[in-house]
């Protein structure tokens, strides 16, 4: 299963390095993404899904040091929202930097997840940037369930699907947690 998921990776990265945009299993359910420093990219996932640039968008990170690099958060706190948190959740970040202007809400805060899933793990290691996750429907419509429920328009417009086995791909969302500055967390979703 390794070689499948080191393969998808790579194929995965050669589309994402060209400023594309693909469609992949993620850790909660399937996502669009894109490198989410490229601004043109992460427009084209906002136009395939049909959804407002004033609506962020969140993005997979590897690891607490990429947090660092993307928010003005210090180490401490960071380690301490992670350290409660048990399942795929979402943290919005205060003060983010280094990313598409299109991925901050109206207040610079940025939404980012560290995956439990290989496959995201090791896509984001070959990128060194963040991977833009964004739920694979068209805006208002219902999340997937499955990757039989995508709309097509959206399975059209994609530059590459991922081609992994989908035995145990989870079909709810992330939970969403908003951290303020001084390391208070607060339930979004």
């Amino acid at each position: 299963m390794s070689n499948i998921i080191n393969k998808e990776a790579h194929k995965a990265f050669e589309f994402i390095q060209n400023g594309g945009v693909i469609l992949y299993p993620t850790d909660t359910i399937w996502g669009l993404g894109c490198d989410a420093t490229n601004c043109a990219a992460v427009e084209r996932i906002y136009n395939i899904k049909k959804r407002s640039v004033n609506t962020p968008l969140l993005s997979l990170v590897k690891d607490v040091n990429m947090i660092l690099k993307h928010t003005n958060i210090s180490r401490e706190i960071v380690e301490e929202t992670l350290s409660k948190i048990n399942d795929a959740t979402t943290v919005i970040y205060p003060g983010g930097k280094n990313l598409c202007e299109f991925i901050f809400s109206k207040d610079k805060s940025v939404g980012l997840r560290i995956p439990e899933n290989k496959f995201c793990l090791k896509l984001i290691s070959f990128m060194n940037t963040p991977l833009v996750s964004s739920s694979a429907n068209i805006h208002k419509e219902p999340f997937p369930g499955s990757f039989k429920e995508i709309n097509n328009d959206i399975l059209k417009q994609v530059d590459y699907v991922v081609n992994l086995p989908n035995d145990n791909w989870s079909t709810k969302a992330s939970k969403v947690l908003k951290l303020d500055k001084l390391g208070n967390l607060s339930k979004i979703r």
